[in-house]
């Protein structure tokens, strides 16, 4: 039962029980002598239930026998008031325990705009915001996910450590370390101390001495004991030497209600430049499709719905015979993602037959210039086929995603967005004219944000206002064609996003600020003694230090510099070939 205020604790104890009540999966452990993790998604509990990422480190922490982990989300709706007036502190979904009794408090970050979020949670759970007010009574506060592995320095005074790399290669060795101090009652900063130097891929910020240059920029960073190391290795695992990951909670108050999510691979071959995933996710690792066929087929023995996820789908070789295999079995299945130029006639069809109205595909860009520079390996003849292959194969909705503000673009490159959707749905009325009816098509234009380590990361993003006057050309042009919805996002969140993407722990004192604020960025910004426009606006040189440059990814800098003059030139270079090259540096890493 949650304790306070007795209206209250019932109301919350009800809204718990009652998601407890509909969930498959969850684990209850006694806490008598193991690690207790409150492992938190920071957003709402539908939102973090989706995410298979989320999901796959809460089973891999319960499959231990010493660590008990339990869920904690963001408050939602008429949650939050409700949470603030019990006034006893944020807890666990699976024992109802308060966040600052956990031994860590661990989050799950994939998004740069959720970080808000954890200050938000870190409040409710009566933990103090930063590391270095925390005492021996507090949890430690750490943080894995993608965002942490990019640039954890925007969040490095709110976090103890961050745990750099994919779970199933991290984990082991950090329960390890951590069991350690645990079973010796280790004061909390000699604690950071041992970690950051037995586990090769924990940060510790706190360790760190970083200097500047009168102009702002990094001079230098040095570790503040010779046992911390000077860089940090992301790991990764081999999927051959792991079984298929599926989503082991099941509930119907997510955005895949009930379905299996199942991990075709990780990675993307395709190198498009501005894709964070498709680098710091390599090498690309795929699953044979024996050990997809085999586990999709244990699947459906306990249920019928599906979820199939990679950086592409319809890369996965053999991906007709696994989709072929669930109708077979009278199952249903959805996708995460799709190519154009690998989108073929028999997979749209069975997207069709498992009763899907809408295939997205990603042109990314109008032109065919722009379209090198990001490297995307789409041609326009490649875009319109696919268009003709969705449009014949049955009555779909078709879903567009384009960019705007991509580095060197121009305002004839804005123009094609129009020509091209123009040119789409000639198509699509060409196709539909057998059946007489075409259904919409769904834009969704959103603004460029650069990324660390990614050949586009020397690249300031576009200016708000820059990016308004695209955004109000394209929705008075494409306003004049019929059967369009378009949407677009909003250029000043943008701006906050790539803050929280390129910026160094100096961009931490604006999130607090903005936190203080009531998350009114504007004030924040205003009031900020560093102007935020040095970490959006300005390039970077390319023998600068980055803030990111302590992260190991394999990648070398030399490699990301050629793409970046090759995206300049508005050439394209070749897809990854994963034990075939050693451009990049990973596969000799």
């Amino acid at each position: 039962m949650i304790e306070g205020d007795g209206d209250v604790s019932d109301k919350l104890s009800f809204l718990y029980q009652a998601r407890l009540a509909l969930e498959k999966g969850a684990v209850r452990k006694d806490w008598g002598g193991r690690i207790s993790v409150a492992l938190v998604y920071p957003n709402a509990y539908r939102i973090g239930m989706s995410n298979l990422g989320f999901q796959v480190v809460y089973s891999l922490l319960n499959q231990r026998e010493d660590v008990v982990a339990e869920r904690v989300f963001l408050p939602e709706g008429k949650e939050m008031p409700l949470w603030v007036e019990a006034g006893k502190g944020l807890l666990s979904m699976e024992s109802f325990s308060p966040l600052r009794r956990f031994d860590l408090v661990a989050f799950s970050l994939s998004f740069e705009n959720d970080y808000p979020n954890i200050l938000k949670i870190l409040s409710l759970g009566k933990i103090p915001y930063l590391s270095e007010d925390r005492e021996d009574v507090h949890p430690f506060v750490m943080a894995g996910g993608i965002t942490t592995f990019l640039n954890p320095e925007p969040l490095a005074p709110f976090f103890d450590f961050f745990l750099l790399g994919e779970a199933e290669a991290t984990l082991e060795d950090f329960l390890v370390a951590f069991r350690e101090i645990k079973t010796h009652s280790v004061v909390r900063q000699e604690a950071l101390r041992v970690l950051a130097g037995a586990v090769k891929s924990l940060y510790v910020p706190s360790l760190y001495r970083i200097d500047y240059h009168k102009d702002g920029t990094i001079q230098s960073r040095e570790p503040l004991d010779p046992a911390v190391p000077e860089k940090i290795k992301v790991l990764r695992p081999e999927l051959a030497e792991m079984p298929v990951r599926t989503s082991t909670l099941l509930t119907p108050e997510s955005e895949f209600a009930d379905r299996v999510l199942i991990e075709l691979g990780r990675g993307c071959t395709r190198s498009c430049r501005f894709c964070a995933a498709g680098y710091v996710y390599r090498p690309p690792r795929v699953h044979e499709k024996s050990s997809l066929v085999a586990r999709v087929t244990e699947v459906l023995k306990k249920d019928r719905s599906v979820g199939l996820l990679s950086a592409c789908v319809s890369d996965i070789p053999g991906i007709e015979e696994i989709t072929g295999l669930i109708l077979r079995e009278g199952g249903r299945f959805s996708v995460s993602s799709l190519r154009a130029d690998s989108l073929t006639q028999t997979l749209v069809e069975h997207l069709r037959d498992v009763g899907q109205r809408t295939v997205a595909i990603a042109p990314e860009a109008g032109s065919e210039r722009l379209r090198k520079v990001v490297n995307k390996h789409l041609s326009r003849d490649q875009i319109l086929e696919a268009v003709r292959v969705i449009g014949a194969a049955g009555d779909f909705s078709l879903r567009l995603y384009f960019l705007i503000g991509i580095p060197t673009e121009t305002r004839e490159d804005v123009s094609e967005v129009l020509e091209m959707v123009k040119a789409i749905k000639h198509h699509l009325v060409k196709e539909a004219t057998t059946r007489g009816r075409m259904r919409q098509i769904k834009l969704s234009i959103n603004c460029f944000v650069p990324k660390p380590f990614t050949p586009f990361q020397w690249f300031p993003m576009d200016t708000v206002q820059s990016l308004k006057e695209k955004q109000k050309w394209l929705k008075k042009a494409l306003g004049r064609e019929g059967g369009l919805k378009v949407s677009f996002d909003l250029p000043k969140w943008a701006y906050v996003q790539s803050l929280l993407s390129l910026g160094d722990r100096r961009v931490a004192s604006m999130l607090l600020l903005s936190h203080v604020q009531g998350e009114d960025w504007s004030k924040a910004l205003v009031q900020s003694e560093i102007n935020p426009d040095f970490f959006v606006y300005r390039p970077k040189g390319l023998d600068e230090k980055l803030p990111w440059d302590f992260i190991d990814h394999g990648i070398t800098k030399d490699h990301l510099i050629k793409e970046y003059q090759l995206a300049i030139k508005g050439e394209e270079s070749d897809i990854c070939h994963v034990g075939e090259c050693v451009r990049c540096g990973v596969c000799e890493a």
